[in-house]
């Protein structure tokens, strides 16, 4: 049992929203939860660390690009329970706005891959509910 399920209070996390040439950053994670599925790359913030520094230091760990994080711009709660009903998972969610600094998309730390993907790719691709849901807010994808 990893030390992020069946914990006792909801832990919080920081995602960033990087967008370059149009297209956005994203990764197929690699553990649950969401596991399999494409989403705004992110992680736990770590104590005396800002939703900022955060960002910038999950979306290094991760891809491996650079960023430098903005302002925050959408908040989700993560909760997902188990056959028996318990809450395996109660993730607060921090989205940010971020500039690309550098790098290329690499799949790191807890994702399988990595990459820049545009409007028209996102139906053919298992992103998370969550992630759809952001990028329709954001105006970067619209349902046909």
């Amino acid at each position: 049992m990893s030390k992020r399920s069946y914990t006792e209070y909801p832990r919080v996390g920081v995602g960033a929203i990087v967008i370059r040439d149009g297209k956005v950053l994203l990764v197929k994670r690699g553990v649950a939860p969401s596991k399999g599925l494409w989403a705004i790359p992110g992680g736990m913030i770590e104590l005396g660390e800002t939703i900022q520094q955060a960002a910038e230091r999950e979306i290094l760990e991760e891809t491996g690009i650079r960023i430098q994080a903005r302002e925050p711009v959408y908040t989700f709660d993560l909760i997902e329970r188990d056959a028996e009903g318990r809450i395996r998972y109660h993730f607060v969610v921090v989205d940010v706005f971020a500039y690309y600094v550098s790098g290329e998309p690499e799949a790191h730390d807890d994702v399988v891959d990595a990459r820049w993907v545009a409007p028209e790719e996102l139906e053919a691709l298992p992103a998370s509910p969550n992630t759809i849901r952001l990028l329709r807010v954001i105006r970067f994808y619209k349902e046909r």
